[in-house]
């Protein structure tokens, strides 16, 4: 008799906590479907309201317009209800569909788009039959960006509460570059595998978080450093516990998150004799060493000096996406759990270092986006003062809007 009501407690307890799961996936649920039936509705209509040449006219005069990759030409742009697919086929996402398609190419670029995104592309496209690589592809972005949205929900929940994730749900979905997260890009599994692996780190579940860690630095170059964070986190839990047995474990899990980028060099190895081509074909991008400092100096410069003038506006895009989440990145770092500071620091400063000198912060813009810690600094900010939430949504979700529009009528957005 003495065990029922304890009975009672822990069933109420159980209850409570299928309540919060069910809430949570709920809400994550519904922010998706509103960013992407708006972002399907943006793709109808935005992809009409520049002009856009054809790829060869385009390429010619060297103005903005289709550019395809070796073995996959882009499509021009065509009226019809089809852009509710085709207008997300852009840029590096033609390289994913290519690899995915028919496989890597020496001495062509494609060596730097890491393998795991184009594998689960091929494999969920031969079940469709061919030339499904774009719908795969989407589905399996789509699908990732929604995964991503609930982890990233239950661990803001833990490390802060609900308010706290709810928010930082709705800034990851209205973040200026969040259009990334449903194209056939890479980012949305990325950002999926490296929050399961810091979600399972915190929960001291080494082996998922290794082996996820080993699915990011399969995804994209960045992934590597997962190892990093992972081995502050373990080292973090050993002061508490004194358990050296314990430590050693999750170290060695932790150096795991470098398999995927190990496995990859030793493909290229194998097959080619150069482990390193997806270090040298960076080359084809034209990027070279910056100091952190130099690149945030000449990108202010650059987004000030030709306002008004094309092209002219994207330095300053880049700069009103980049430079405001500068003081969420300093919060992360000295705010959050070491293992998260440590993950923002690495991740900004390696694409703040390697550039592209004409157009200092080309692309940062879509590396910060799976830096998920910046956004918990903007969600802790907005319940400080009223207005603060809404002015976040505001200015993010046009500068969103208008990054779109960019990405889809082939503007140099990626």
């Amino acid at each position: 008799m003495t065990d029922r009501p304890d009975e009672a407690a822990k069933a109420n307890s159980e209850e409570e906590e299928r309540q919060r799961i069910r809430r949570g996936i709920r809400y994550c649920l519904v922010v998706f479907l509103a960013l992407r039936v708006g972002l399907t509705l943006v793709g109808l209509a935005g992809v009409a309201v520049l002009p856009h040449p054809s790829e060869d006219v385009a390429r010619e005069a060297d103005i903005p317009g289709p550019v395809g990759v070796p073995g996959w030409p882009a499509e021009d742009v065509t009226p019809g209800f089809h852009n509710v697919v085709s207008s997300w086929e852009r840029f590096d996402g033609l390289w994913f569909l290519r690899i995915a398609d028919s496989g890597y190419q020496d001495d062509d670029g494609s060596a730097v788009f890491f393998p795991l995104y184009p594998l689960v592309i091929r494999f969920v496209a031969s079940i469709f039959g061919g030339g499904a690589e774009l719908g795969a592809a989407l589905l399996i972005s789509n699908l990732a960006a929604f995964g991503a949205m609930v982890v990233l929900y239950f661990l803001t929940a833990s490390e802060f509460d609900e308010r706290i994730a709810r928010r930082s749900v709705v800034y990851l979905a209205v973040f200026p570059t969040s259009f990334f997260l449903l194209a056939p890009y890479s980012e949305s599994l990325f950002l999926l595998l490296v929050l399961t692996s810091l979600w399972a780190a915190r929960r001291g579940r080494w082996e998922l978080a290794g082996a996820a860690g080993a699915g990011a630095s399969a995804t994209r170059n960045l992934g590597v450093l997962l190892v990093l964070p992972l081995a502050v986190e373990a080292i973090h839990q050993f002061r508490g516990s004194r358990d050296p047995g314990g430590l050693a474990r999750a170290l060695v899990w932790s150096a795991l998150a470098a398999a995927g980028t190990v496995a990859y060099l030793a493909f290229w190895q194998f097959t080619t004799g150069d482990a390193l081509a997806p270090v040298s074909q960076q080359a084809n991008w034209q990027r070279g060493f910056s100091p952190p400092w130099a690149t945030l100096s000449a990108g202010t410069i650059e987004a000030f000096r030709f306002l008004g003038v094309y092209p002219g506006g994207y330095h300053l895009l880049d700069w009103l996406v980049v430079v405001p989440t500068l003081p969420a990145v300093l919060w992360a770092a000295v705010r959050t759990r070491p293992a998260f500071g440590v993950y923002v620091a690495v991740s900004l400063l390696a694409p703040l270092s390697y550039v592209f000198q004409p157009r200092p912060f080309m692309s940062l813009p879509r590396f910060l986006l799976p830096l998920f810690p910046i956004l918990w600094a903007f969600a802790v900010w907005a319940g400080r003062r009223n207005g603060v939430h809404e002015a976040i949504v505001a200015f993010s979700a046009t500068l969103l809007g208008i990054l779109t529009i960019l990405f889809l009528n082939w503007y140099y957005v990626f």
